[in-house]
């Protein structure tokens, strides 16, 4: 069985509002095995972009465990948080707005090359990028280009070669291709598929589409109002999910199908207020299959069978 890349134990991040805490990660648990891709799929504000940054330390978080390779991240200095973020690197969902409208590509590529010290000269750099646009396909007559003058599929493509340049071993990315077109999220979706394989990398795939999750994923995540939901591999998330929020998100994937099977579940109620959350579950308003117990005891992502993490007090 592989290793253990990454481990994540009760993480939490409450941010302090006016009107309270806001709960956006409330004490979750999962690990990335080396050379997989999990998937943290959810609908918009469940946290899950929260939850990237805080493995980056881009965020503190206010409690919990996050292990790479054994050793723990938040105890690190500010020296060693700079060699971390060479094994640890992101891909942003606005390839826009990540990139440096200054900088040329060159410049964009080159420039954690030059902070980690990987390369001596100019010459050695503009190999070196060039390399890495091979690897992310982007044509070397852009390398003197700035990023207006791309399209957003090369963009991604120039914030992917960043994110390359250290040659890390995880990739965390954060809705990398929601911003892009159907065709062009095909192409950047095969291309991470290709740069694993070559590479060996270990991603963290977050995205709100199931649908590409599972294109992708080896296991998946679900995660509702800062907590998983259930974790399990893509084939049961995908064709017998057991969560009631699993289901929701599975029956909603659009089937071209004339003769489509299976029920669109349409789920009612308001989502609650992540603002000094009741701690009983917090899918119960909006779950089909809730009871009386379920509104008396607080819920935790249990093992109910083998391989398959669920946060129901019904399964």
């Amino acid at each position: 069985m592989a290793e253990k890349l990454l481990e994540v134990k009760q993480l939490k991040k409450h941010f302090k509002t006016g009107k309270g805490m806001l709960h956006a990660v409330d004490g979750i648990d999962f690990h990335i095995l080396k050379g997989e891709t999990l998937g943290l799929v959810g609908e918009s504000g469940c946290g899950k972009s929260t939850v990237g940054r805080l493995l980056l330390r881009l965020l503190e978080a206010t409690s919990g465990s996050i292990e790479f390779e054994g050793k723990d991240i938040q105890s690190l200095n500010k020296k060693e948080l700079k060699e971390f973020r060479k094994e640890c690197q992101m891909v942003f969902q606005d390839p826009f707005s990540s990139l440096d409208p200054r900088m040329s590509i060159m410049d964009i590529i080159g420039e954690p090359l030059e902070i980690h010290g990987i390369t001596k000269s100019r010459k050695e750099k503009e190999k070196k990028v060039k390399e890495l646009m091979d690897y992310s396909g982007i044509a070397r007559r852009y390398v003197n280009t700035y990023p207006h003058e791309l399209d957003g599929g090369r963009r991604q493509r120039v914030g992917i070669a960043r994110a390359l340049a250290l040659n890390p071993k995880l990739l965390i990315l954060d809705e990398p291709v929601s911003a892009l077109d159907v065709s062009m999220q095909a192409q950047i979706l095969n291309l991470f598929k290709d740069l694993q394989n070559e590479f060996g990398l270990t991603y963290l795939f977050i995205a709100h589409d199931l649908a590409v999750v599972e294109y992708v994923s080896d296991r998946i995540a679900v995660m509702y109002m800062g907590k998983v939901m259930e974790l399990s591999d893509y084939d049961r998330i995908m064709h017998a999910p057991s969560h009631p929020y699993t289901k929701a998100l599975v029956s909603a994937i659009p089937i071209p199908s004339l003769d489509k099977k299976g029920e669109r579940i349409i789920l009612e109620g308001d989502v609650p207020s992540p603002i000094n959350p009741d701690p009983y579950c917090r899918f119960y308003g909006r779950c089909r299959e809730r009871q009386k117990i379920c509104k008396e005891q607080e819920t935790h992502l249990r093992e109910v069978e083998t391989g398959r993490l669920v946060n129901c007090l019904l399964r």
